[in-house]
């Protein structure tokens, strides 16, 4: 089932060796804490927090003009990770039986049996109250805003279930990251962040988009909605475009309303020019690059923004 961010490509098809037959059984009697905790980061992606940690921290940036207290980033790291950890970890447990259907998703920890079902459950909850200790340890506003975002990130995972627009759900959790680290730090709401945070939200559901075109006809099978599952993948690929073409509309405005200067400009015009790339390298008839459009492309994109915004902040600060 669809749940980016996240990468994992199908095998070809065809039936199982034996040692791919045997391998959840094997891999179940991984021995010691330290091969949990590894299993654990793989079943939440962790290294994929490149997607959204960026824009929280320019988000930071934009309400400062300064790097924040040490106490302050902390404390909001310590936030997006325990969001993003019980969103991911609810999301493996919500979809373990279609993740057990899909030749793509068989082998993640909780249908292999690398974990149980009961650590990730518990593992939620640990990570619901990480999150909400530390909205509690940054503001006021963002303790008491603390129940809607969980609701938002966990309910996300029965989104394809009811509609084809689930993409825009995704991309909404994404999109309220610099949003709350901006609520984090001022405790209030301006034109510019909410314009950064509709970008956000748009960058994502267009590659997300492009994500769910590998799982089209096990959507369509198992009853699961997805915008490629309703109108194909060459439908797709064009909403992911267009989505994508307003979101740089967005960041320019971001830019015009908080007085950024010529090296945002730069940093828009390298990510326009890698968007554009990214959607070179996936065809309806082609999508075997579809690992490096998704992952390799927007991790580039979301890095190359934070840090030429970053700089230009600071640049006109000195």
């Amino acid at each position: 089932m669809n749940d980016s961010p996240q990468m994992e490509l199908a095998p070809p098809a065809g039936p199982a060796s034996g040692a791919e037959a045997r391998a959840p059984a094997r891999l179940q009697n991984r021995p010691g804490l330290y091969g949990k905790f590894r299993t654990t980061l793989e079943m939440i992606k962790f290294e994929h927090s490149v997607f959204a940690l960026p824009f929280a921290l320019t988000g930071a940036l934009l309400a400062e003009r300064a790097w924040p207290a040490w106490q302050q980033l902390l404390w909001i790291v310590i936030a997006m990770v325990g969001a993003r950890s019980a969103a991911m970890t609810f999301n493996r447990i919500a979809d373990l039986r279609f993740d057990a259907l899909n030749p793509r998703t068989r082998m993640r920890p909780l249908p292999a049996g690398r974990l149980s079902l009961s650590f990730a459950v518990g593992f939620t909850i640990a990570s619901c109250a990480v999150f909400v200790l530390a909205a509690y340890e940054l503001n006021r506003l963002a303790f008491e805003l603390s129940p809607i975002a969980l609701g938002m990130i966990l309910g996300y995972s029965y989104a394809k279930r009811i509609t084809w627009l689930s993409h825009l759900g995704i991309g909404v959790c994404l999109g309220v990251s610099p949003i709350a680290a901006w609520i984090a730090l001022r405790g209030d709401l301006k034109p510019g962040i909410l314009l950064l945070g509709g970008a956000v939200t748009l960058w994502v559901a267009g590659f997300d988009l492009i994500y769910a075109c590998q799982d089209v006809e096990f959507d369509r099978r198992e009853g699961l909605k997805s915008f490629p599952s309703r109108f194909g993948i060459a439908a797709a690929l064009r909403g992911s475009a267009g989505l994508h073409l307003v979101m740089m509309g967005l960041l320019i405005a971001v830019a015009r309303v908080e007085h950024l200067g010529w090296l945002a400009g730069l940093g828009l015009a390298l990510v326009a020019l890698l968007l554009a790339y990214e959607h070179r390298l996936v065809k309806p008839t082609d999508l075997s690059r579809l690992n490096a459009a998704f992952f390799t492309l927007n991790g580039y994109i979301s890095v190359l923004l934070f840090v030429t915004w970053a700089a230009d902040i600071f640049i006109h600060k000195a």
